[in-house]
């Protein structure tokens, strides 16, 4: 394999070498492979040795627990931050920036979209034209499907009657469909409008590489109006920002009114994660919408196209890249997208399993970043082993870790057998764990306040009764958890290691008048 040809492989089949291919298809297997065993000897271990698992199960829900209260407060701490950060004039703070001519620099927004509705992107649109960064230094492309020409063409025509004139520059991309080597999704659709806007408006205007900030947005992702201030002060003062992507607080809460509890709660769920991530640097990646250098995006040759899971793979494929000097910064302002709503309330439960299998299904990161870092000497052996570890340990508990709480407290009861159930031990287990869980439900309510203070202007038709539901449905969470995290985790890792490899499915997303 040529020198860092590795960093386009997307799946097994894309390597030549035969030693190679069979050891990176093995790596495929590996993320569910360790989960099934997992709960596989979860169940071998509490029938033969069920004195000892119980002991085992004390310590792990004790972890747990820490676990759960260190994480409460990196979102108290994150959330507090992201509000300083709201209230901060970041755009008077690039003006004080003496050595840096901030207008020089231009932002490249891409808004790839397949089927979305007039609303969606009409109101993404709005945020960028009421953001409080210079216009003239927005350069915005919107990323059409072809083989959705028929649904996309009257709202591209009206987005571009009433915004074009708004931005330095505005381009519509047509992606052709049935591209060799391609996925069809988010990410080969973007990178083919990125290439358009490098051809027709960067590379003819011969704006440095360096001077472009590049923002991968979903289209219905709303910016807060100072979010390219915000950017630009961090990229102008980081101290290599061509080798640093810039990561937002990304809020599910558009259409949070309107969607149902299983939704509304992964919703605040993943917020609350991203922002417990960003006051936890060492664990931030790029996620859904971010921002990087675009002479970082060109060096690597712009985003691979050959994998569903795009968003994460820029930072591994960066990180590889520039042999481990690539980094997350994280910019504590948040940008706000929408919530899984379907027609109905079956489809969107589908909807919500589909999207958390989907974002699952990143775990065919770990045989990527595992196979770079055998090819990447430059790389310290400190790095590989705390993110290689990080990867693993973060996929491997979110296919197992609800299954094992669940089920610790009492399979060694039902397996262990008569002489384990007359034991000391086996009539305090269920009340130890219980107690532990119960005292780690106080985070719940944590979550329960937090996601009320991040509720978006309740609609009229809505009565203040809203506030009191949606603080009651927190505590449905930890039955929604069992159905919703572990079951999409362990779909999308048995796929991976059976071969059946997962294509990018959009998420139905709807805003319904009420």
């Amino acid at each position: 394999m040529e020198k860092k040809a590795y960093l386009k492989i997307g799946r097994a089949a894309d390597i030549e070498n035969n030693k190679e291919r069979i050891f990176y298809r093995i790596l495929e297997i590996f993320p569910g492979f360790l989960s099934w065993l997992t709960l596989i000897l979860l169940f071998l271990l509490c029938w033969k040795i069920p004195f000892y698992v119980a002991v085992f199960a004390i310590f792990f829900d004790l972890l747990w627990l820490a676990r759960v209260v260190y994480r409460s407060f990196l979102l108290r701490a994150g959330y507090k931050k992201m509000r300083e950060h709201e209230k901060t004039d970041w755009l008077e703070k690039i003006k004080k920036l003496e050595s840096k001519n901030w207008r020089d620099y231009y932002h490249l927004i891409v808004l790839p979209m397949y089927k979305e509705p007039l609303e969606i992107v009409r109101s993404t649109f709005l945020s960028l034209k009421n953001c409080d960064y210079p216009k003239d230094r927005l350069i915005v492309v919107l990323g059409l499907e072809e083989k959705a020409r028929k649904e996309a063409l009257e709202i591209a025509e009206a987005i571009k009657k009433e915004f074009q004139n708004e931005f330095f520059k505005f381009l519509i991309s047509w992606h052709p469909s049935g591209l060799a080597g391609e996925i069809a999704g988010k990410g080969s659709n973007e990178t083919w409008a990125t290439k358009n806007a490098k051809k027709e408006i960067i590379d003819p205007l011969k704006i440095p590489y360096e001077n472009v900030i590049f923002s991968s947005f979903d289209i219905d992702t709303v910016v807060f109006p100072k979010y390219f201030s915000c950017l630009t002060f961090h990229y102008l003062t980081s101290k290599e920002p061509a080798r640093t992507s810039f990561q937002p607080i990304p809020l599910f809460i558009n259409n949070v009114w309107e969607a149902s509890v299983p939704s509304r709660v992964f919703s605040f769920s993943s917020t609350f994660w991203n922002t417990m991530n960003q006051a936890s640097q060492d664990n931030l990646i790029t996620f859904s919408s971010h921002s990087m250098s675009f002479k970082a995006l060109t060096e690597v040759d712009f985003r691979q196209t050959n994998v569903v899971s795009d968003d994460s793979r820029i930072f591994w494929q960066c990180f590889l890249m520039f042999d481990g000097n690539y980094e997350v910064c994280p910019l504590y302002y948040p940008i706000s997208m929408d919530a899984v709503v379907a027609k109905t309330y079956f489809k969107t439960l589908v909807s919500v399993y589909k999207q958390q299998r989907r974002w699952a299904y990143g775990a065919i990161e770990i045989p990527y970043l595992l196979f770079g870092f055998l090819k990447n000497k430059r790389i310290s052996l400190q790095k590989k082993i705390l993110f290689g570890l990080r990867a693993i340990e973060g996929h491997w508990s979110w296919a197992t870790a609800s299954f094992i709480i669940f089920l610790i407290g009492w399979l060694p009861l039902v397996l262990g057998g008569e002489n384990f159930n007359v034991t000391i031990l086996s009539y305090n287990l269920p009340r130890v764990l219980s107690n532990i869980l119960t005292f780690s439900m106080i985070s719940l309510v944590a979550s329960a306040y937090f996601s009320i203070l991040l509720l978006p202007p309740k609609p009229p038709s809505y009565g203040k009764h809203k506030y009191l539901f949606f603080f009651l449905e927190w505590f449905v969470v930890p039955l929604v958890m069992i159905v919703f995290t572990p079951l999409p985790a362990l779909d999308a890792q048995t796929r991976l290691a059976l071969g059946k490899y997962m294509g990018f499915l959009p998420t139905e997303k709807m805003r319904i008048k009420k």
